[in-house]
Parts: C-alpha cells; sequence; structure tokens
C-alpha cells in the first residue's frame, strides 16, 4: 500500500481551525489557560520557530529562556566558590545554596522542622540514599507496587543482600491500577521488622495517579513510605502539609528543564534518623581519622550528600521553582487534562477500514486519576503491531518528539503487554547476559512487542501538538505491517 506523504496527513488550517473550535466546546475550560500560549510564542518561541512537536514531557521538561538568562546574570555578576570553606566566595555560594534548600521546602510547603532536603543528581540517586540506607534486614519488609520506575525496583537488591523480604503488588489491566484491597491486606501484616512500602504518585508508563491517600493508611500500621513524585510534580502541586511520605525523590529537570544533573531527596527527619549510610566521603562528615580508623557521619542533610554539591547550578533550581510558582500549577494542570482528554478519545476513534482499531491503550481511556502520559501500540488492519522503532522513526522524520520502549519501567508494562512470569523466565533464560535488542527480538518472534510507544503533555503543550500527533497516527490507518 501506498504511503501518504505528510503533507497529504496534514488538514487545512480550515479543518483545524473546526478542530479547535470543537475542542473548545468539549473543554472550555482550556481558553482559561492562554496565558501559557503567552508563554509558549515568547519563552519558547524555539519550538515553534525549529517546527518541532515536543510530547516527551515525562522524559524531561523544556527550560525557558529567561531560567537561562537569570541564571546567567547571577553566575556573571559574582564571584561563587566551593561551599567546603569560609572564604567570602564560599560564604556567597553557601547563602544561595541554604536559600534554595529553604525555597525548596517552601515550594513543596514542607514545614523545615519535618523535612530536610538532601541534594543529589537526580530521582535515581534520591532513591539509591534511600536503598543503600535503609535498615533492611531479616525481618523486614519492602513492598513496591508492579508499576515503578526501574529505580524504585533497585532497591530490591539492597533488601535482597540484607535478607529482607521482598514482595510485589500487581496492577490490573486495562487501566492498569492497584487493586486496594490485595494492597491493605498486604500492609495490615503484622511487623516483624522495618518496614518500607513504595509506589509512584503518576506512572511514567500509564500516566496512572495512584492514591496519595495510601501514605497514612501505611504509616498507620508501621510501614515506612516512599513515594516516587519524579512523573507528578511537574505538572501536579504537591503540599507535604497536608501529605507526609517519609521519602520523596525527584529530579528538576522533569519539572522545568534546566538544570539537569539535579534531584532532591525530601526525607521527614525522623525517616531520615533510621538511615545508615554504608560509607563515608568529602563533604558528608565532621572528622574522619586514618590512624585512629574512626569518623563522625555530619547531621541532617549534609551527611548525605557526597562530596561537592552542584553550587553553581542549585541556585538555578530556585529560579525554576519561582518561574513555576508565578505560572500556578493548577493552570498547567488544567490545559495537560483537556488536551489528554481530547487526544485519547481521538485516538480510540481511529479504525481501519474493515473495523480493526488502529491503536491498543494502555491505561486509563479517561482523564480520571491520570495524567499526561499516554502509552500505546499501532496494529495493522489484520492486528499485527507495528515495531515501535519504526514508529519513532517516522516520528523522528516530521520532528515530533515521543519515546519508545519500556520507559524503565517492566512491571507495568509486563502487565499491559500480557506477559506472564512463566513466559518471562523462559524468554529471559535464553541469553546469560541478554540486551533490551534480544529481548525484543525473541518477543517479535512470538508475535509480542517488548514495549510501546509513549506521547507525554507537559507545561506548554498546546491543541497543535496534540492535532498534530493526531494527524501523524492517521497515517497509519489501513497501512500493512
Amino acid at each position: 500500500m501506498t504511503i501518504r506523504s505528510a503533507a497529504a496527513v496534514r488538514f487545512s488550517q480550515s479543518q483545524r481551525a473546526a478542530a479547535y473550535d470543537q475542542f473548545l466546546t468539549r473543554y472550555p475550560e482550556y481558553a482559561q489557560t492562554g496565558l501559557l500560549d503567552e508563554l509558549r510564542a515568547t519563552e519558547y518561541a524555539r519550538l515553534d520557530r525549529l517546527g518541532h512537536t515536543y510530547l516527551d514531557y515525562t522524559g524531561g521538561g523544556i527550560y525557558a529562556t529567561s531560567q537561562l538568562q537569570e541564571h546567567m546574570a547571577l553566575l556573571d555578576a559574582n564571584v561563587y566558590g566551593n561551599p567546603h570553606s569560609s572564604n567570602p566566595t564560599s560564604q556567597a555560594a553557601t547563602q544561595l545554596n541554604e536559600h534554595a534548600r529553604r525555597f525548596v521546602l517552601d515550594y513543596f510547603q514542607a514545614s523545615p522542622d519535618e523535612y530536610e532536603v538532601i541534594f543529589t543528581l537526580n530521582a535515581s540517586g534520591a532513591l539509591k540514599l534511600v536503598g543503600e540506607s535503609y535498615p533492611f534486614g531479616p525481618g523486614a519488609q519492602y513492598m513496591m507496587t508492579f508499576d515503578n520506575h526501574n529505580s524504585v525496583n533497585g532497591i530490591r537488591e539492597y533488601a535482597r543482600a540484607k535478607g529482607a523480604t521482598i514482595t510485589y503488588i500487581p496492577v490490573l489491566p486495562p487501566d492498569l491500577r492497584v487493586e486496594e484491597a490485595t494492597l491493605f491486606a498486604a500492609l495490615d501484616q503484622p511487623a516483624t521488622g522495618p518496614r518500607l512500602f513504595a509506589y509512584p504518585a503518576q506512572s511514567n508508563f500509564s500516566g496512572v495517579r495512584h492514591p496519595l491517600e495510601w501514605i497514612a493508611y501505611a504509616q498507620a500500621r508501621g510501614w515506612d513510605v516512599l513515594v516516587d513524585m519524579a512523573a507528578y510534580v511537574p505538572t501536579n502541586p504537591l503540599d507535604l502539609s497536608r501529605w507526609h511520605p517519609d521519602f520523596v525523590d525527584l529530579s528538576f529537570y522533569k519539572m522545568f528543564g534546566y538544570p539537569t544533573g539535579l534531584g532532591c531527596l525530601l526525607a521527614r527527619k525522623d525517616a531520615a534518623a533510621k538511615l545508615h549510610r554504608p560509607w563515608f566521603a568529602g563533604g558528608t562528615i565532621n572528622i574522619a581519622s586514618v590512624q585512629a580508623d574512626t569518623f563522625v557521619l555530619s547531621e541532617g542533610e549534609t551527611g548525605f550528600e557526597d562530596g561537592t554539591i552542584n553550587y553553581l547550578n542549585i541556585p538555578a533550581v530556585e529560579i525554576g521553582l519561582r518561574y513555576l510558582q508565578r505560572i500556578g500549577l493548577s493552570l498547567i494542570q488544567t490545559r495537560v487534562q483537556c488536551l489528554t482528554g481530547w487526544l485519547i478519545e481521538h485516538l480510540l476513534t481511529l479504525h481501519h477500514s474493515n473495523g480493526q482499531p488502529l491503536l491498543t491503550l494502555y491505561g486509563p481511556a479517561s482523564t480520571d486519576r491520570r495524567g499526561g502520559t499516554i502509552a500505546f501500540n499501532f496494529h495493522d488492519p489484520s492486528g499485527k503491531l507495528f515495531d515501535y522503532h519504526d514508529i519513532e522513526a517516522e516520528a523522528n522524520q516530521e520532528k515530533i518528539s515521543l519515546r519508545t520502549g519500556c520507559f524503565c519501567n517492566p512491571g507495568a508494562g509486563e502487565v499491559a503487554l500480557g506477559f506472564t512470569e512463566d513466559e518471562l523466565r523462559q524468554m529471559l533464560g535464553q541469553h546469560p547476559r541478554m540486551t533490551f535488542n534480544d529481548f525484543f527480538e525473541i518477543a517479535a518472534m512470538n508475535g509480542r512487542n517488548a514495549g510501546a510507544a509513549r506521547v507525554s503533555l507537559g507545561l506548554v503543550s498546546n491543541f497543535d501538538d496534540v492535532y498534530t500527533f493526531l494527524a501523524f497516527a492517521e497515517r497509519y490507518i489501513d497501512r500493512q505491517r
């Protein structure tokens, strides 16, 4: 079959205008988010100037021009030195960094009496701190939902090495949510040692928002609770005066694009006191001796921040948070919800001429308790799956930035794609050092996809973005694999 050209699938301006009018009728609240269109035209003008359709906000946020300008002006106007000293340039850096640390607490409405901010390289670095330091051992438990990023899954290796029990709570298709009766029954089990429960506030695979009410339920039964907020906080407010998880991880670049290489662990002080680091490093100690073979670890966040913190970029975190604060998370949340609802509704209407649906959606088919992350696979008229690598390559030609694979979330992906434990053990046992490409090829030989395609919406997504992607999806109608 001849593939329609990109020009052929792009609707006329009149068709686009008509679609936009229908969109506003369906989602009238979108009209209240016009500030974001103004910002797109000024702070993010490069997106449209370069012809990009950016649909990978769950992978990384987009930075505003003014963020860069403000940060560069700050660095250019002053001299900042390594904060591990008391000279004038060190003191200047320390003041900026501590101010940013306090602002992080203020932004998330966290009391400084209850929480501390530990700066890390990213969300994964924050999770590693918890994993290596939590008091796992015989009688201890680590419980997770199937739906978790690999950096949360990876904590199980610390738990396993120390003899703790590891438990997974499944998610169920098609919405990929947890059955609360199963979760609550597991949380209700009596304790015999330290217990850590981990889950994402919003799935980076399906967009599902898991209830924050689980935090208090688990804590009342003796669990420490780690909530992965990396995919949640870019488009949703987090109020730590209302919710009190013991540990929260996040990456700032996912929120506002710049700087990269910085995240944090927000830790309740009483929970952080339970952590025991397996080593010490420069910056984490009050004193260390070679001959006396001893050391004294610093108290508070300093004891977790190895080496020299990223002191020149940490002020940019405050700049980014202030920027989001001026916009308002509720405005971003409203826009993302409107665009997500419209795109899902229209993707699900796409069918081949023989009546077969074009795609399978993984996750909720509405905006109820879900964010702007949409995972799917395309099928040809006979139901065969298109290789998501080919989808990504074709999207690249159109300057559409989406993402494919398993998104570092194997548990949700395995359930969504219908893999069983026996199948996975058999497939993974075929190579001693299997690569993901090996796994993909083995799955393909069995008529299966080992992953999916994903689009995700965020800060300055607009109707043209989702409209362009819908037009892109339509080119697969009636195409043979």
